[in-house]
């Protein structure tokens, strides 16, 4: 296979590889707070807050793996 497409397929499989598992997380925290907020209502501050917080740290790993896959399709 050529160079560039070997690039390229780098970069997909870093890109769609990297961004599951936050995706998952993402997906599971809501889930989660959800059930919380259905079973205690008047703590929906502290739920919310805990799981945006959660959602954000999750979402980083996924921007540093698109970060990887920018970079691998730029390089060489």
């Amino acid at each position: 296979m050529e160079p560039a497409v070997m690039k390229m397929l780098a970069a997909g499989l870093a890109v769609g590889l990297g961004l599951l598992g936050p995706g998952l997380g993402i997906g599971m925290l809501g889930y989660g707070a959800m059930q919380a907020l259905g079973r205690n209502p008047e703590a929906r501050g502290a739920i919310m807050t805990n799981m945006i917080l959660a959602i954000a740290f999750a979402e980083a790993l996924g921007i540093y793996a698109l970060i990887v896959a920018i970079i691998l399709a730029m390089v060489a």
